[in-house]
């Protein structure tokens, strides 16, 4: 499967807590719901949509999951509400039990064992997994080389500090950008696919020569 990765970003590239103030306070963060005035369902609803409909499954991070599992539930009867409790889902965490998954179809992944058997399911074939929030998870797979399609939805505010999604060892990751939509509200809905590194194909036809 495709890793996607979906978030809601600030300009300086934040991604903690969008959807209310009580959804992560970590370190004084007390921005919680900044997202909503950039908010519109036609173009920022609509890019999530997308994502969604042509999701196979979802992967979180523990503290993610929590947060959809307490709020989609209780939403049923709204399609996007019922895609979301129907698709399998996948969480991440070193604390949860089995006994702990409440949202249907969710299967648990050891925390330990993250890596491999997120490139299992990678390697697998198929079609999107898709990745909401989550930014500790997100860091990893990006530093792995595990991400093949980052949707930003990057609004105009400026936050000052928070979770970010991006790796902070110093290596340097060049991205595509495939696709960019801007809404009325200044919100840039930009898909970004990883670009190979320069000289990986040419080392391999050059082996071939030499063999």
């Amino acid at each position: 499967m495709r890793i996607v990765v979906s978030e809601f970003m600030s300009l300086d590239g934040v991604v903690q807590a969008p959807g209310g103030p009580e959804e992560d306070t970590d370190g004084g963060f007390a921005h919680g719901g900044w997202s909503h005035p950039f908010f519109d369902p036609e173009v920022v609803g609509g890019a999530f949509a997308d994502a969604l409909a042509k999701a196979e499954a979802l992967l979180f991070g523990r503290r993610t999951w929590q947060t959809m599992a307490a709020a989609w539930p209780e939403r049923a009867g709204d399609p996007f509400a019922d895609r979301m409790n129907a698709i399998p889902k996948y969480v991440v965490s070193r604390t949860l039990s089995d006994e702990d998954l409440t949202w249907d179809n969710t299967t648990r992944i050891p925390g330990g064992e993250a890596v491999s058997r997120i490139r299992q399911l990678r390697e697998a074939g198929g079609g999107c997994l898709l990745v909401m929030g989550s930014p500790s998870l997100v860091r990893a797979l990006l530093r792995e080389g595990m991400v093949d399609e980052l949707r930003l939805v990057i609004m105009p505010v400026l936050l000052g500090g928070g979770k970010s999604i991006f790796p902070g060892d110093g290596a340097q990751r060049p991205l595509e950008l495939v696709s960019t939509t801007t809404s009325p509200a200044g919100a840039q809905v930009s898909t970004y696919r990883p670009v190979a590194e320069k000289g990986k194909g040419n080392e391999k036809g050059n082996k071939k020569e030499k063999e």
